[in-house]
């Protein structure tokens, strides 16, 4: 009897190490992230991306190598970028907006790919639903229901005087356009005049600018993309110039000296990602996790433009305000 339960004993243990091992095993293994992104690793984006990661148990050095792949703002370069990820051997892309989501797409249709600010996915192609993704890109969406209406309101609560608006925008890059027909939708219902103006590089805001100076615009729409990223500050600098009010979905854009900004929050945005990139990891499918739109937003105004420009801000808009820049 001794000797049966000596080995009942033996069996018993060895059945509790293999998992042991198994989980020993996983954890000694380091997951390949890569990031394909317009600012730099050491930006505030970036960070909240690591420090995500690192609350759902992520550490770099430890358990995780992240490659990062800076456009520089440039979205040329994100084609090449991609492909180096995807040579690398990554287990996951996080891509930042939709020129970075479409040059991993056209890199892999293996590696799962985690969206950040996606526009329009269903119409560009990166997933076949919102609620059902059925390829290898999941993650979050930055479009939502009357956000562009919402960004003019914002710009018309500002100066109630304001009829006619230009849009500049980047024709280029995909998704783009169905922001401007929901913007030419809203801009109908405020009674707004709606000037659609193109810009693909430095030389072309700056001819931007001197037709809304030439056209008498009242105020300025900027719609987030690569090149008004990279070129935010020559931005203000050309409505400050021209004294213009202007708004743009992006905080950074507020932060460089616009004078406000209204969208998804940057740093919730790529929080979330980690959420996305933890799920594939523990072997989740990108095709069965679904598309997150956006609930949480960010008016940030900035007072010292405001000043300059001499806009008195509301105190209506002022108490909404998540931010103010003094």
């Amino acid at each position: 009897m001794k000797v049966v339960l000596r080995v009942l004993a033996v069996v018993a243990l060895a059945s509790l190490a293999a998992p042991l091992g198994s989980a020993a095993q996983s954890a000694g293994h380091v997951w390949r992230i890569g990031v394909l992104l317009a600012p730099l690793p050491d930006s505030p984006p970036a960070d909240a991306l690591r420090e995500a990661l690192r609350e759902l148990g992520y550490v770099e050095g430890r358990n995780i190598a992240i490659e990062w792949r800076s456009s520089g703002g440039k979205a040329g370069r994100f084609p090449d970028l991609a492909t180096e990820l995807v040579r690398h051997k990554v287990d996951v892309i996080v891509a930042s907006d939709n020129p970075a989501i479409a040059a991993a797409q056209r890199a892999t249709m293996t590696i799962p790919i985690v969206m950040v600010f996606a526009t329009d996915p269903v119409a560009t192609g990166f997933v076949g639903s919102l609620s059902r993704p059925g390829g290898n890109i999941t993650g979050l969406t930055s479009q939502a229901p009357e956000l562009q209406g919402k960004a003019l309101q914002l710009l018309k609560e500002t100066v109630p005087t304001i009829s006619r608006v230009a849009m500049v925008w980047n024709p280029d890059e995909p998704g783009r356009r169905t922001l401007t027909r929901e913007a030419e939708v809203a801009a109908r219902t405020l009674k707004l005049q709606l000037r659609l103006l193109e810009a693909r590089n430095l030389a072309e805001l700056d001819g931007v600018f001197t037709v809304i100076a030439r056209e008498r615009m009242d105020a300025v729409f900027i719609q987030g993309s690569q090149t008004t990223f990279t070129h935010r500050v020559r931005i203000a600098e050309l409505a400050a110039k021209s004294r213009l009010p202007t708004i743009c979905g992006g905080q950074w854009y507020a932060e460089a000296g616009g004078l406000m900004s209204y969208g998804p929050s940057n740093i919730d945005r790529y929080r979330r990602a980690a959420y996305y990139v933890d799920k594939l990891l523990k072997g989740s499918k990108a095709a069965d996790l679904p598309v997150e739109q956006p609930t949480k937003f960010e008016l940030v105004v900035n007072l010292k433009t405001a000043k300059a420009l001499g806009l008195t801000i509301p105190q209506s808009l002022l108490l909404r305000a998540d931010r103010l820049i003094e």
